[in-house]
């Protein structure tokens, strides 16, 4: 029996317990594929990643959900990068860090203690499809792919319960990993207000969703509203699961960025 180490990060906090939990697991050279997706769906979170040594940047990361591995995700990227500074696993130099992921190289750069990562390029397309919930909906490939669309208001997309079952449906016949939506906030705290569902990969809702975040910008920017909300924006998230996660948006010309705090909430071994 091996043990390995392991770090529970909560992403897009300040605060424990208030943001979204990814798992960083360290030293899973020797895994295999099968062996990591067991250990990610046995976390129960919406992600679990593996930090490795790479020869083309700072770090390798493998990500996994309790389903599948993907080739790339907002929130355990960033908790997977504080995770990898917090234990010298990899260091910043200045303010930067690269990596290597199965999206390619992901750009991450640390400004005033937040975390902050370059996307990969985004691929867009209309829906064909509509939800009765949800206007203009854009198909948006970041490596996960999520149907995003604007909600009436804060109100009604805090209300708002879907029907689980359909909304999977909805995502398999679209090849998307989920639906992302959102509203313009009223609040102090942020501009825009977001929710995530995923239910086709077994998580009906993601707490503060990096991947969906970036989508949001992506749509903003596709359709000309980002005046609206400016190049520089906060959007919040999980308030409806008892969260309250902020993702920090920058989205200019050559590309989008999201960054956020991440803290440790949990640190020993794991083993396998």
């Amino acid at each position: 029996m091996d043990k390995l180490a392991f770090r529970q990060v909560d992403v897009f906090t300040d605060k424990p317990l208030y943001g979204n939990p990814v798992a960083v697991i360290r030293g899973g050279e020797g895994l295999d594929t099968e062996t990591m997706q067991r250990i990610a769906r046995w976390t129960n979170l919406s992600e679990a990643t593996f930090l490795l040594p790479s020869s083309v940047a700072d770090y390798k990361l493998r990500i996994f959900s309790p389903s599948q591995e993907l080739p790339f995700a907002g929130h355990p990227t960033i908790g997977s990068a504080h995770a990898a500074i917090e234990s010298g696993f990899a260091k910043v130099a200045n303010g930067k860090l690269t990596q290597e992921c199965g999206a390619g190289i992901v750009e991450l750069s640390v400004v005033e203690k937040q975390i902050f990562l370059k996307a990969p390029p985004v691929k867009i397309s209309d829906v064909r499809g509509k939800l009765p919930f949800a206007s203009k909906l854009l198909r948006i490939d970041v490596g996960p792919i999520w149907i995003t669309g604007e909600v009436k208001s804060a109100e009604a997309l805090a209300a708002l319960k879907p029907d689980m079952t359909a909304l999977s449906q909805f995502s398999t016949d679209l090849e998307a990993t989920g639906v992302t939506v959102f509203a313009e906030s009223k609040d102090q705290a942020a501009k825009i207000h977001v929710r995530s569902f995923a239910p086709a990969h077994n998580i009906p809702e993601d707490p503060v969703c990096g991947s969906g975040n970036i989508c949001v910008a992506a749509y903003l920017r596709a359709t000309n509203q980002l005046e609206r909300f400016g190049g520089r924006y906060v959007a919040r998230q999980g308030m409806q699961m008892g969260r309250d996660g902020r993702v920090a948006v920058q989205v200019d010309a050559d590309a989008i960025r999201i960054g956020g705090h991440a803290v440790t909430c949990v640190e020993g071994t794991i083993s396998v």
